[in-house]
């Protein structure tokens, strides 16, 4: 066995050969998870244009923002919003406190657990169960409350942590476009204050630099502690054409690049990618996942209940989006 054994010093310098290994094919390949093909190559090809000091096509750091939805772009979303199945538990954990609740849909099935009918209420429906469980709270109590659950709930068919669920391939990206001088942004349609709480650990993505729905907030002292406590009162849904309002009130900046994967991104891929004058000559790129891989996470498109990309698919051709094709350009979905 004597032949076996490694010197401290060779077990050092073996370490140190792998670890430069990693870090030259990581340098060589900045988005690992994606195959060889269409949507790698432009997006390498978009980088490297706004990038190159003194080409025409460069644009200056401070102009490099990207913008990413949340649900269905950065993490999964089916069978049904994951911040819907936080307002449910939330929901159910205050029914004792609202006994009208019982009575009432889209409470009653929330209370029930029946998410069939949850889900019939539709988005007027999800609209009541996000103001009724986020609101009247203290931002940082709400805060906790989607801290614990995030720590302890798992998907109903996978098992994971929804944490878990996020795209490995999307990492890759928003870790490549920061690398390049990017500012990248959550753009969602989901609760400001609940993408908060994940979204710097989860992605890298601080809180000031997440766009979301959002409550009213209003500041009292309680007991002599400055306290914010959210309001029942939508100040901002953004999802569809509230997305781009949402980029002019809390960016101040028009994106050169935008990601999602349905038809509530559409106005926001439009307003980054379309020129508002011929002079307007800045390389802009819109990216739609196309969710087609049924083994490894779920195909759905233009019927879906959740999710659906439909109007933006057909629209994707004429504006030259990208849509990537998970199933055929993803080597890799989640984090192993």
């Amino acid at each position: 066995m004597k032949g076996f054994l490694v010197r401290p010093a060779q077990a050092l310098l073996m370490i140190w050969l792998v670890s430069l290994s990693m870090l030259s094919q990581a340098a060589s390949d900045p988005l690992p998870s994606w195959k060889e093909g269409p949507s790698k190559k432009a997006i390498i090809e978009f980088v490297t244009q706004v990038t190159k000091p003194g080409a025409a096509t460069f644009v200056p750091e401070p102009e490099r923002i990207a913008t990413f939805d949340n649900d269905g772009t950065l993490w999964a979303e089916q069978p049904v919003y994951f911040q819907g199945l936080f307002a449910v538990e939330r929901v159910r954990a205050l029914a004792d406190k609202n006994p009208d609740w019982r009575k009432a849909e889209p409470y009653k099935s929330a209370i029930e657990g029946d998410m069939k009918g949850v889900m019939a209420s539709g988005m007027e429906g999800l609209e009541k169960l996000l103001v009724a469980s986020h609101a009247n709270v203290e931002a940082e109590v709400f805060a906790q409350a989607v801290s614990d659950w995030l720590a302890t709930a798992r998907h109903p068919t996978t098992g994971k942590h929804y944490t878990q669920m996020v795209y490995q391939p999307m990492l890759e990206l928003l870790d490549y476009l920061r690398a390049n001088g990017f500012k990248t942004f959550i753009v969602s349609g989901g609760g400001i204050d609940f993408i908060r709480v994940f979204a710097e650990q989860s992605y890298g993505i601080p809180p000031e630099q997440v766009v979301g729905t959002t409550l009213g907030a209003r500041f009292d002292m309680k007991d002599g502690v400055p306290t914010i406590v959210k309001e029942p009162k939508l100040v901002l849904m953004d999802d569809k054409v509230g997305k781009p309002v949402g980029i002019y009130q809390y960016i101040g900046r028009r994106p050169i690049m935008a990601v999602g994967n349905s038809d509530g991104d559409m106005q926001m891929l439009q307003y980054t990618t379309i020129a508002r004058s011929e002079a307007d000559k800045t390389p802009r790129l819109g990216v739609i996942v196309h969710h087609t891989d049924a083994e490894r996470e779920w195909a759905y498109d233009r019927t879906s209940h959740i999710g659906k990309l439909d109007k933006a698919m057909d629209e994707s051709k004429q504006r030259g989006w990208l849509l990537v094709d998970m199933k055929k350009e993803w080597s890799q979905v989640f984090p192993e």
